[in-house]
């Protein structure tokens, strides 16, 4: 293969980041890698994802514990991703929660996406072993769901479809603080192997009507500003037109995906390679455009062994050509 798989050559710790949002939130970030939201009640604290294995949890725990030793009762699934949800045994919450949409999807395939994303980020699933099986809510909900942490309101709602059909957004009404798992990012690539690229956008229209002052994107800093907002916002959107426009030019034109994914690479990477995991995502943001492009409508399973066939198809040296033999 002409570059190394997945993000197998991403080996340098990041440095983490535990920024103060409010009184009652706060955001684990770090230089790009998934982020954890803080949601800190009267009597107990909410954790928006988890991190990639118990062990992992337990650098969002001591950060916790440096501000507050109220017990961590919730934890709430924005999506279904393994390096979102893994971790979630190391808080021992009394629930966990996700939307209907993401039970189902951890039942179809979270088997596979378990083992596919192990295999695409060694560095994100240090101390694999401690990850005692899959995630399972205990909690769900359709549509929305309230909680009160003593006086506090925290609100969990589906907005809409877009890095994956169960996306929840965590969001403090009375503060105007909202966690939006991976249906923004903020200089980092989106991932959307398993996306509705015609959903998104109108997802993320949601999303601006809320007005949220601050945001914590599923990965990249935490928005700290209405403007900061309005340009993590702008950045996920631009991309996804671009990427999706790019893909069904191709595809109306008759070009194999080989094709398309070079002519899109090109066409992107000017204005966002240098962005987190670029190159990662980029084989599997095209695999499933192109799809959702020919009339696929809903996202096919990624495997371990998808994952590879796809790389080596997209990624591996021409063929030799017929006339020279060489490539």
């Amino acid at each position: 293969m002409s570059k190394q798989f997945a993000s197998h050559a991403d080996t340098e710790e990041k440095r983490v980041s535990f920024d103060r949002l409010s009184d009652n939130a706060y955001a684990y970030t770090a230089e790009g890698d998934p982020n954890t939201g803080i949601v800190i009640g009267d009597d107990a604290v909410l954790v928006a994802d988890t991190q990639a294995t118990p062990v992992m949890a337990q650098d969002v725990i001591r950060r916790i514990r440096e501000v507050t030793d109220k017990p961590i009762r919730y934890v709430v699934l924005t999506h279904y991703h393994a390096v979102r949800v893994l971790g979630a045994s190391g808080y021992r919450p009394q629930h966990v929660i996700a939307s209907q949409d993401t039970y189902d999807l951890i039942v179809e395939r979270g088997e596979a996406d378990m083992a596919s994303e192990i295999g695409r980020f060694p560095r994100l699933f240090r101390a694999v072993e401690s990850v005692p099986g899959l995630t399972w809510p205990t909690l769900t909900f359709r549509g929305e769901m309230t909680l009160w942490l003593g006086s506090l309101e925290v609100k969990l709602l589906q907005l809409g479809r877009g890095h994956t059909k169960g996306d929840t957004v965590v969001w403090l009404p009375q503060q105007k603080i909202l966690f939006s798992g991976d249906l923004v990012e903020y200089h980092a690539t989106p991932y959307c192997g398993d996306a509705y690229f015609g959903d998104w956008p109108h997802t993320l229209d949601a999303i601006a009507a809320l007005q949220p002052d601050k945001l914590v994107p599923g990965r990249g800093a935490a928005l700290q500003t209405p403007e900061e907002v309005q340009a993590g916002l702008a950045g996920t959107r631009g991309f996804l037109s671009e990427l999706y426009a790019a893909v069904r030019e191709g595809a109306a034109a008759g070009r194999d995906l080989r094709t398309v994914y070079r002519d899109c690479c090109a066409r992107l990477r000017p204005r966002y390679g240098d962005w987190v995991i670029f190159d990662h995502c980029m084989p599997f943001d095209v695999s499933r455009a192109y799809d959702e492009a020919t009339g696929h409508a809903d996202p096919r399973v990624w495997t371990a062994q998808r994952d590879l066939d796809m790389w080596q198809a997209l990624e591996g040296h021409e063929p030799p050509s017929p006339l020279t033999g060489a490539e």
